[in-house]
């Protein structure tokens, strides 16, 4: 059997009365207010431990609840017999509305993935109710309505704000309290922050956390290094989780982690941290990710980056994703300047093709003279693409492309980046798109730029991987995962690439082709038909890509064909114009509050 939840004084939660809480939730706020007062008068209020089961999936409705404080999480069952986290219900947030409607069983499992104090409206009490206000259910039905087609609109992979946060130092040297304390005040310039740590908090009641929790937007807690009673409090407390190490430490397990055995079916939001004394450690990220796989991480070595993991953790970051395009990808560069003098400050970028390789110069912190002056030595000075070879797999033989990322990148890891940065490629064995966070990061620019004919595939545990804008040259979408706030996407394939004004597509004899070059004629070429069947099969899924953009620019570049790499200064300033103007009539920041109407509760 479940445990009872205990039964809490509504006055308690809130000094203002019950009303307040129950005022502040969106679902309700629209009703009349003789309903709301008829509704307040049959909430129970109650607290459930973090772990503990609100009601399993195939169970009757039997109550509407909404979450004063804490969070909820709903899980479904797998085919394999195991849970699967299909969301979150934050402070604010009602949870089981739609099958009391419906009558329908519970479709999942709702969990507390914290300790959450909950008012629970039971089935009778709503029927009541419903019964004696019907307009409040014509209003109710419909704002249910409405917040269930908002969820379905809802971007993929976007995030709820946590509000409690856990750092879990790996070793005593790892200075947790004193980086909880920078963190701190870099939070408190975007909301109420509050850290607890051991000394403060081991001897308060539930109460006490609670009442922190309302007063603030964000609460951080500061782990002990050992699985202490004080550590299995703070990591049931959190939404989520920061692991701590010394990059240059030797990498081991956390083992304060290990209180959380009972609560493994929890799918917590868990992120690295790693401290550098002034440089990135090169190969640290490695290392510390090869114990915990897949997680996000983070480079801290100043304040600068203690103000981006901010951003991150509270959904302000900005991102920005570059597509491919040829030689008009160069108009990134001018799209960079503005921004720079715009004063936007980007916290992660990704892209494609040529937009990958731009982006990763801006994830090596080079100024934009040196990227400027990289990628004109690259492009421009040398045609990359002009090492023809016996077309056996592509016209060009690659070895040159592939020593000048060599020679600008280095051995760099992409893990190794200050800025979290990704490139995309198509896998041509298994026919999809491929993400590269981690590896050499002048192999898989390499394998981005790798137009299907023109340049020879990457092969990489005997599967081939070529230019990333074959599927999707527009990677809005990969970027929206990373949880970042606001999106810039930036597209500089938009136009028409190239036409013709000959009437005929058969090789010509050579004295008209003769002609042509008299009459300055412009006849495609194989390079061109290459590059641009390539990209059509992701051309159809670019416009919805783009919609996922908070800012969408398109600099106006029909006049620059894809191949010419001369037009690189005429690039640089058709994008520096036109982001200048554009940012100057909407300037984006990643305005994405830690609290709202819900959370305040």
């Amino acid at each position: 059997m479940r445990p009872e939840p205990a039964q809490v004084d509504s006055e308690r939660l809130d000094p203002r009365g019950p009303e307040a809480l129950v005022r502040l939730v969106p679902l309700f706020a629209a009703l009349e207010p003789a309903l709301l007062d008829a509704m307040v008068a049959r909430i129970h209020w109650m607290t459930l431990p973090g772990g503990t089961t609100l009601f399993e999936a195939g169970e009757e409705p039997d109550a509407l609840y909404f979450v004063a404080s804490g969070s909820l999480g709903a899980f479904v069952m797998t085919g394999s017999g195991h849970r699967r986290s299909i969301g979150r219900i934050a402070a604010g947030e009602t949870v089981g509305e739609m099958a009391l409607i419906s009558g329908k069983k519970r479709s999942a499992t709702v969990i507390a993935l914290r300790d959450t104090e909950l008012g629970r409206l039971s089935r009778e009490a709503f029927e009541q109710l419903m019964l004696s206000h019907p307009a409040g259910l014509l209003r109710l039905t419909q704002l249910m309505v409405q917040r269930l087609e908002s969820s379905q609109q809802q971007t993929r992979g976007s995030r709820a704000v946590p509000r409690t946060i856990a750092i879990v130092p790996n070793s005593l040297a790892d200075g947790a309290t004193e980086f909880a304390s920078v963190l701190v005040r870099e939070l408190q310039k975007i909301g109420r922050t509050e850290l607890v740590w051991n000394r403060r908090g081991a001897d308060q009641t539930s109460d006490w956390f609670h009442a922190l929790e309302r007063e603030h937007e964000v609460v951080i807690y500061v782990c002990d290094v050992e699985p202490s009673t004080w550590t299995k409090l703070c990591l049931r407390q959190a939404d989520a989780v920061l692991l701590l190490a010394r990059a240059d430490a030797a990498p081991s397990d956390w083992c304060a982690l290990n209180v959380q055995t009972e609560r493994a079916m929890i799918a917590q939001r868990m992120e690295l941290v790693l401290l550098h004394t002034r440089k990135i450690v090169r190969g640290a990220a490695a290392r510390w990710l090869n114990i915990k796989p897949k997680l996000a991480h983070h480079h801290v070595r100043t304040i600068h980056d203690v103000a981006r993991l901010a951003r991150f953790i509270t959904g302000n970051a900005v991102g920005l994703v570059l597509s491919g395009g040829g030689a008009r990808g160069f108009a990134h560069l001018g799209v960079l300047k503005a921004l720079r003098e715009s004063g936007t400050q980007i916290d992660a970028i990704g892209g494609t093709s040529i937009g990958a390789v731009i982006a990763a110069g801006f994830a090596c912190e080079w100024d934009f003279d040196e990227l400027v002056a990289r990628v004109r030595r690259s492009f421009v000075d040398t045609n990359p693409l002009n090492d023809y070879t016996l077309p056996l797999v592509a016209l060009a033989s690659g070895r040159k492309v592939s020593g000048l990322l060599r020679r600008e990148f280095g051995d760099v890891a992409i893990e190794d980046l200050a800025l979290p940065f990704f490139c995309v490629s198509t896998n041509l064995s298994s026919g999809q798109l491929a993400v590269h966070r981690r590896g050499e990061l002048w192999r898989w620019l390499r394998a981005s730029v790798a137009i299907p004919g023109v340049l020879p595939p990457v092969v990489h545990n005997g599967e081939l991987f070529v230019d990333g804008a074959t599927i999707n040259n527009l990677p809005v979408d990969i970027m929206r995962d990373t949880g970042v706030g606001k999106i810039i996407g930036v597209d500089v394939a938009a136009d028409r690439t190239f036409t013709t004004d000959c009437e005929d597509s058969d090789a010509p004899p050579l004295w008209r082709v003769m002609r042509w070059f008299r009459g300055r004629k412009h006849r495609i070429n194989i390079l061109q038909i290459l590059w641009r069947a390539g990209m059509v099969n992701s051309a159809a899924n670019t416009a919805a890509r783009r919609e996922l953009s908070d800012l969408l620019l398109q600099p106006p570049l029909e006049q620059i064909d894809m191949l010419n790499w001369r037009a690189f200064d005429r690039a640089i300033e058709a994008g520096y114009a036109y982001a200048a103007a554009r940012l100057a009539l909407a300037p984006i920041s990643a305005s994405v509050p830690v609290s709202n109407a819900a959370a305040v509760l």
